[in-house]
Order: structure tokens, then C-alpha cells, then sequence
């Protein structure tokens, strides 16, 4: 029965991914969906003003807690927050996802996505701030925001209802999918590969991990956005400093090749050898794993900044352009500079290794006890990723559904979270940067259009901040 699910399922994610990767110019051509995303990162960055370099330092303020003010409505704190939605960013794509990247698209692949986690902090600027404008904060104190509260409401007050009511319609059914679908399966997926490593048991008895998993990550989602919150205040920190010191010993090691790799990405960006499909190859590489590790322009972080305690949206979205820096220029680029530097990525003895496996060769040539540390980071990225994820999709499912049917929600997360364990991992990834890539349709078009406001409540904000009207609470 196994054989049959993954046979079927890993047919039916592929002909997903060529729809929705529809190509401008055929195989070698420019996806689509590629280009709405660059357009969207480059024109808010441009709009805001360079918000991703002026605003950085302040950023820094309010997460350390300086204009932190516990009467203020919402859920969690700026760090909680924070920590949320990068426990669900900071996951299996900063490992796996940047090495398929680099085999895929060359080393200049690593240059395009860190453009792309520039442009990214300014579109993720827009999209937290508006979810904070247009959250709904309920009797009992709770809040529910996210892309599908701002474009009905936001596109409605602007005259445009019945084109808001479509959007978040679409967000909320495609996020859905992606709980389902995406989030829960490829993690599920590629941290079973990583563990079988490790533990030949789970490697022989697949279905053992994916009960596992089912169990700790459905004792944590009964808890809500609070206790989610809770837990990846607690790990997300030391799981990044842990993994961000390995990478680092790494590096040091072979310090004398930085250089030459440094020189390969910038070379392969713009000329990469054949096997990468040129420019365009290295550059659709590229942006495809920035979107689908920090999420910009896909909306999802926003549902977990719209719980944040403030009653300034703007100084939300000033907290969330960090994501990218933190998850694309910092971790993915720590990543990639090791299978690079390493020489991981165009082995012929690691051929036949899925993303994780590689990146897990590279870290053990210059760290041969390391596996099982970095099994125990895989494994916390993945659940931390899993439980975020899991709360992005119940509050969709809650916007369409209601709260009485939310149990099937959580079910049908479990019993995903089961089913990429047992699944083919080719077909696994490419369904998880199709079906989470979907949500850049409504997202971005309802953020152009609210962007005015957004502009007009920053212009406001940045200047009581530099004429000293708005004091740090420390």
C-alpha cells in the first residue's frame, strides 16, 4: 500500500510543478511566477524607500525589547514573534533546499538568492505591516490576522470588496495546501532521510519515524499560537547558533578557498557552466529557494506577526524584514559557502545524495563526529518548521471553515506529516516550492495595491521616531 501511495502521489506532485513553473521561453525560459516575485521585491524596496537598509538598526531595538509595552493588544512579544515565523522559515530549505539549489543552478545560484533575501525584507515589511493594520483582535483578547484579513478588508476600503473577498479566498485555500501539502510533508520528508542516516531502524521502518513525528508536533499544535510561540522562543535561537558555528568551523577550515568560491558564485551568476542552464538557470535557482525558505512575498510570516503585542503596525513590519537577512543571508549563505568550499555539490561520489544528505557529506569531511549534531539541528529545524506551519494553515482553515471543524484541520496535518515520510523525495520537493510559490498570486497584487497606505503610515512613523515623540519603553 505504501509502494502504491508514493507511486501515485510522486506522479501527481510533478504535473503540479509544471503548471504552476509555467516557463516564458520553454525549459531554459523564466518561470512566471519567478518574475512576479522579482518584480515585487524590487518595486517595494524601491517605494519604501530602501526600508531593508534605513530601518535595519531600529529593527534591532524593538526586537531586544526597548519599545516592548505589555498593555498593548496581542498574543505573543516582537521576539515571539520574530521567533515564530523563523521557526517556520528557518527549516530543511536553509539545509536541503540550498543544496539542491547549487546542483540544480551552479554556484551562482547562491547570488541570486541573496539578492533575492534583500528585496525580500522590504516586500516582508509590507505584508507584516499590513497584517498588523487589518488584524481582528477578538473578546477574549486573541487575534486573527494574516494576508486573507487585509486583502477583504484593506482591499475593501479602498472600493475594491469583491476583488479583496477573491484574493483571500485564494490565500486561504492555497495555505491550506500548503500546511497539507508543503510545510508538513517536505519536512517530515527530507528530516526521515537525514535521521535514517543516523538510525538504520528508521531507514527499514519509515512509517516508526512518521508516528514519531505525528505525536510530538500534535502534543505542541493543541497548545495554539501561545504555546507554538513558546517553543520556538526556546529552540529557534539555539538551533540557529548551533548550526551557525558548525558552518562557521567549517569555513575557517578550508579559510584558504573562500576566496575561489566567492569568485565561483559571482562567476556562475552571470556565466555558469552548462549543466547550470546559463544565467537564467542560476537566476531562477536562485530566486526559487529564497521564496520558498524566508517566504517573502507569500504572506505566510504575517499571520504570525499579526499577534504581536503593539498597537504600531509599522514598527511590526520594521521587526520582520530580519527574517530574510537572518534565514537567506546569514543561514542559506552559511549553507552554501560549506558544499562550495567543501566541493560537496559537484562530487561524483555524492551523485546520487538528496539535498540533505549532501549537505550532510559536505559538514562531515571537516567534521566527521558532527553528523549526529547535525541530525539533532535537521531534526529542530523541521519540527519547529512543522508546528509554525501548522498554525498558518488553522487560522486559513478557521477564515473559511469556522472554528467547529478545526479538529479535521489538524487531523489531516498529522496524517500529511505521516505521508512524507513514506514518500518519494524528488517529487516532494518540487511539490512543496510549487504549492507554497501559489500564494505570491494574491499576496503580492493585494500588497500593490495597499502599498500607498503603508508608505503614508511610514512616512508618519519614521518621523515621530527621529523627532523623539516616540520613546523606548527602557
Amino acid at each position: 500500500m505504501l509502494d502504491w501511495i508514493s507511486a501515485n502521489f510522486s506522479d501527481l506532485l510533478k504535473n503540479i510543478d509544471a503548471i504552476i513553473f509555467y516557463s516564458i521561453g520553454g525549459d531554459r525560459g523564466i518561470p512566471l511566477i519567478v518574475l512576479w516575485l522579482i518584480s515585487g521585491g524590487l518595486f517595494f524596496t524601491i517605494r519604501m524607500q530602501f526600508i531593508n537598509i534605513r530601518a535595519f538598526k531600529h529593527a534591532i531595538d524593538v526586537i531586544l525589547g526597548k519599545y516592548d509595552d505589555p498593555n498593548d493588544a496581542g498574543e505573543v512579544s516582537h521576539f515571539q514573534a520574530l521567533a515564530t515565523a523563523l521557526s517556520a522559515t528557518v527549516g530543511l530549505g536553509n539545509i536541503a533546499g540550498v543544496t539542491v539549489a547549487i546542483s540544480l543552478g551552479g554556484p551562482g545560484a547562491v547570488f541570486w538568492m541573496t539578492i533575492a533575501g534583500f528585496l525580500g525584507m522590504s516586500t516582508k515589511f509590507i505584508e507584516c505591516t499590513l497584517a498588523q493594520k487589518y488584524r481582528i483582535v477578538n473578546p477574549d483578547g486573541t487575534i486573527a490576522g494574516g494576508p486573507m484579513y487585509y486583502l477583504s478588508t484593506g482591499l475593501a476600503d479602498i472600493g475594491q470588496k469583491k476583488l479583496g473577498q477573491v484574493l483571500a479566498g485564494m490565500f486561504a485555500f492555497f495555505n491550506i495546501l500548503v500546511a497539507l501539502g508543503s510545510s508538513s510533508i517536505f519536512q517530515s520528508n527530507q528530516s526521515q532521510v537525514v535521521v535514517a542516516n543516523m538510525l538504520p531502524f528508521v531507514a527499514e521502518k519509515t512509517w516508526s519515524y512518521g508516528l514519531v513525528l505525528v505525536l510530538i508536533v500534535g502534543l505542541v499544535i493543541i497548545g495554539g499560537i501561545q504555546r507554538i510561540a513558546g517553543v520556538a522562543a526556546a529552540i529557534v535561537p539555539a538551533m540557529c547558533g548551533i548550526y551557525f558555528l558548525a558552518a562557521l568551523w567549517v569555513i575557517l577550515a578550508n579559510f584558504t578557498a573562500i576566496p575561489n568560491a566567492l569568485a565561483s558564485i559571482i562567476h556562475g551568476a552571470f556565466a555558469p557552466e552548462a549543466m547550470a542552464g546559463g544565467f537564467v538557470g542560476a537566476l531562477v535557482q536562485g530566486f526559487r529557494r529564497a521564496a520558498f525558505s524566508n517566504e517573502a512575498g507569500l504572506g505566510l510570516s504575517a499571520i504570525a506577526h499579526a499577534t504581536a503585542k503593539t498597537d504600531e503596525p509599522i514598527r511590526e513590519g520594521i521587526v520582520a524584514l530580519l527574517e530574510p537577512f537572518i534565514d537567506t543571508i546569514i543561514i542559506c549563505n552559511m549553507t552554501a559557502l560549506v558544499v562550495i568550499i567543501t566541493g560537496a555539490y559537484n562530487n561524483p561520489e555524492f551523485a546520487n545524495f538528496g539535498g540533505s544528505e549532501l549537505t550532510l557529506a559536505a559538514f562531515t569531511s571537516v567534521i566527521p563526529w558532527f553528523p549526529s549534531i547535525l541530525t539533532l539541528c535537521i531534526f529542530l529545524f523541521a519540527f519547529s518548521t512543522m508546528i509554525s506551519s501548522s498554525y498558518y494553515g488553522q487560522v486559513s482553515w478557521q477564515y473559511l471553515f469556522g472554528d467547529r471543524s478545526l479538529i479535521i484541520y489538524k487531523i489531516l496535518f498529522l496524517i500529511a506529516i505521516f505521508v512524507g515520510t513514506v514518500t518519494k523525495p524528488e517529487a516532494v520537493i518540487q511539490f512543496a516550492d510549487a504549492v507554497k510559490i501559489t500564494l505570491a498570486f494574491p499576496c503580492l497584487l493585494g500588497a500593490y495595491f495597499l502599498c500607498g497606505k503603508v508608505g503614508t503610515d511610514l512616512e508618519n512613523y519614521m518621523k515621530r521616531l527621529q523627532t523623539g515623540e516616540m520613546i523606548s519603553a527602557n
